[in-house]
């Protein structure tokens, strides 16, 4: 796929230090973009790369086509239904298991 940015570049995951929900994330003003749409955000933002690890990179289309939620509330809902959405559809790189 054609990324309209290097999803390693500064628009990306800055070098390949931020991947999955904190390139989302960044994305986001805590107090100024809530209550969010799902439908808006992909629309502004669905063609850009997420890195979840090393080699794999989706675009936020990908990711948001997991989510079943229209709305947000605040960033702890986003957060939760992205990530929800992530390991459903095994996008999620961090074993919870493995740390616990």
């Amino acid at each position: 796929m054609e990324w309209p940015h290097d999803p390693d570049g500064e628009e990306g995951s800055e070098g390949m230090r931020k991947y999955g929900q904190a390139v989302l994330a960044k994305k986001l003003d805590e107090e100024e973009d809530f209550p969010l749409s799902a439908t808006e955000f992909v629309e502004e933002y669905g063609d850009e790369p997420v890195r979840l690890n090393h080699t794999r990179v989706v675009s936020v289309a990908d990711i948001f086509d997991g989510v079943e939620e229209d709305e947000f509330e605040d960033i702890i809902a986003f957060h939760r239904a992205v990530g929800r959405a992530m390991r459903e559809h095994d996008m999620w790189e961090v074993d919870i298991d493995a740390y616990a």
